[in-house]
């Protein structure tokens, strides 16, 4: 009898966003951390925000340190980035994406509700899905109507 595995080769921990889709991992810009701490703006005195990095408006910057997602509203400099929302401060981990996925396979850490948009962009939320791997293509996790946690996108 053969057993069916599931070949994975990339992996990202997903942070669930009612308005930002899943990164697509080929897509990462930069992963380095903020030096400095002001309001909704990413600081990193390593002047990474130029043409050899080039960021854009609409970037997508995880915090990894706090397990939180925002865009690039605007680049301020080769050291600023000015954020749509106020995650980051001096020291936390970030990665910035250029794009999102057309599609991905979940795996589940803590069972609960999940809210999705699958690749076919029907939205819908399943209930009390258990531990283990979601089997439906998938590229938005929303945060309203997901209790499910500990999610992974799988490619």
């Amino acid at each position: 009898m053969a057993i069916e595995t599931l070949q994975v080769q990339q992996a990202l921990p997903v942070k669930p966003s009612d308005t930002i889709g899943i990164p697509d991992p080929r897509s990462l810009t930069i992963s380095s951390a903020a030096t400095g701490t002001t309001s909704d703006k990413l600081v990193d005195s390593g002047g990474l925000f130029t043409t050899t990095n080039p960021i854009s408006i609409g970037d997508i910057v995880y915090n990894s340190t706090d397990n939180t997602i925002t865009t690039v509203t605007n680049v301020d400099s080769a050291t600023v980035l000015t954020l749509s929302d106020n995650i980051m401060a001096s020291g936390e981990s970030y990665s910035i994406y250029r794009g999102t996925v057309d599609a991905c396979l979940l795996y589940i850490g803590t069972t609960g509700n999940l809210k999705v948009k699958t690749t076919r962009d029907n939205i819908v939320t399943y209930t009390a899905v258990p531990v283990g791997f979601f089997p439906v293509h998938v590229k938005h996790v929303y945060a309203t109507g997901t209790a499910a946690s500990n999610i992974i996108a799988n490619w």
